[in-house]
């Protein structure tokens, strides 16, 4: 399974709207993808070193983010391993969410009401 890894293996990076696939340019990446997930098969994006987060930014950038079923016969390649990408600390707060009706007479909708 190394050698497979290592000869056509893909990163997995997921995102909000699903997994996204990418594929390593070269050998050296290849490499280097299997070290830093030599202990860890997942990774949130948080841990990696700046050196990893611009790696995983440039793959990213280069060849954009390509979904599972867009390439035909990806889901024969192995997975190197797999990135979380977390919302951006910035990014505008979901709406708030509207009380179910069944809370409407609950004790936890007259908590909520109080100041």
């Amino acid at each position: 399974m190394f050698i497979e890894k290592l000869l056509d293996g893909v990163v997995e990076v997921q995102t909000p709207i699903g997994p996204r696939y990418l594929m390593p340019s070269s050998f050296l990446q290849r490499m280097y993808l299997l070290w830093m997930f030599r202990n860890f098969t997942v990774l949130p994006q948080a841990v990696l070193n700046p050196r990893q987060k611009r790696l995983i930014e440039r793959m990213c950038g280069e060849q954009g983010f390509v979904s599972r079923s867009a390439v035909e016969g990806i889901d024969e390649l192995p997975i190197i391993g797999t990135v979380e990408r977390s919302p951006v600390v910035g990014a505008p707060p979901l709406p708030p969410r509207r009380p179910a009706a069944s809370e409407s007479g609950s004790i936890a909708a007259e908590v909520r009401q109080q100041p």
